[in-house]
């Protein structure tokens, strides 16, 4: 569409400023002395706007041939040409009226070759700032158009990034659970059959709620108890854990999967190498405009050097950011006998929590 025609007020204005540029060919007629002030508008002022009128189709080569787009010699050529018929038919306009004043007997008489050389200044300043002024609006659209496909870029990069983030837990947990039941089957079938199952479950949730992109805290909590569940078969009463969410926590969205990769840590990187195991401790609580969830686990003081690539907290790390930007934020806190990750999220609520967690 064109950018003059498409909007009533534009087109207006537009025409405004051709009328503004009629009165001040009329004033600069009347000072000359060509002809009086009353005449000279009557001739100059319609000349004007209809100047404008013949200009905009210029649009469409402006279009066609933006600056730095076209060869040079061609972007000359064309607009040498343009200008030179577009003033000629201004010019046998011009001709055209005077001549019709002069038949309604609009006195006095003006000598048209007098005329004619500053009509013909004002004509071609007339081509002129059209086109520029035509050139500036293109350039605007351009740039809008180039900052939308820039936005719509970046939000499809965010999907991929995130999309590939959230593909990544599921790999990185069948990895370590496998290896948990294949250090079962020799020595407790039973355990390992009954692990099985409780993986069956974890997965049978975890694409259900994997497929969106947000989750109710209560069925992100649901996950951690299977996932414990699951460890829980392995590591006995060596794992202990304490679930901690306040009602309206329980109610807020959180990203799907996001506290099992911080949990699975807790398990192997903290209470796997303690004698006596330890105790894995969840909590979420609202705090104004935030959600806190802090995850935390006991470990050894002197527990040996981990050989993890840290896959779990980078991704846990990468989608708060990709999803949430500078409004979340995620602190980690190695202590001498206590491990503990915190995630301030935005409280945004979710319509219905499908399941609360026995807490």
């Amino acid at each position: 569409m064109h950018p003059i025609l498409s909007h009533r007020g534009r087109l207006l204005g537009y025409l405004l400023l051709w009328f503004t540029y009629g009165a001040l060919i009329a004033g600069v007629i009347a000072v000359t002395g060509s002809a009086t002030l009353r005449w000279a508008g009557a001739f100059a002022i319609p000349l004007a706007v209809v100047m404008g009128l013949q200009c905009l189709p210029c649009w469409y080569l402006v279009r066609g041939m933006g600056a730095g787009e076209a060869p040079a010699w061609r972007l000359v050529g064309t607009w040498l040409g343009t200008g030179f018929v577009l003033l000629s038919l201004w010019l046998a306009a011009a001709t055209l009226w005077m001549r019709l004043l002069a038949y309604a007997n609009f006195n006095p008489p003006v000598d048209s070759g007098a005329l004619i050389p500053l009509l013909a200044f004002a004509g071609s300043a007339g081509v002129l700032i059209a086109i520029l002024g035509l050139y500036s609006v293109a350039s605007s659209e351009r740039s809008r158009d180039a900052e939308r496909r820039a936005l719509e870029l970046r939000a499809l990069a965010r999907e991929a990034e995130m999309s590939f983030l959230r593909r990544q837990l599921d790999p990185h947990f069948l990895f370590n659970s496998l290896n948990s039941v294949a250090a079962l089957i020799g020595s407790d079938a039973t355990a390992a059959r009954r692990m099985c199952l409780l993986m069956a479950d974890f997965f049978r949730k975890s694409l259900k709620f994997g497929a969106q992109q947000t989750i109710a805290m209560s069925d992100e909590l649901t996950l951690v108890e299977t996932f414990l569940a699951i460890e829980e078969v392995r590591f006995g009463d060596r794992l202990r854990r304490s679930l901690d969410a306040s009602e309206e926590a329980l109610a807020m969205g959180v990203p799907a999967l996001l506290l099992q990769p911080l949990v699975e840590n807790a398990v192997h990187h903290g209470i796997a190498h303690l004698i006596g195991g330890g105790e894995i401790k969840v909590s979420a609580k609202v705090r104004g405009s935030l959600l806190d969830i802090v995850v935390e686990n006991t470990c050894d003081a002197d527990r040996p050097r981990s050989r993890s690539t840290g896959l779990g907290l980078a991704n846990v790390r990468g989608r708060v950011e990709s999803m949430y930007g500078t409004r979340a934020r995620m602190d980690v806190e190695n202590e001498p006998e206590t491990f503990r990750v915190r995630l301030a999220l935005p409280a945004i609520a979710v319509e219905a929590p499908l399941a609360h967690p026995d807490r």
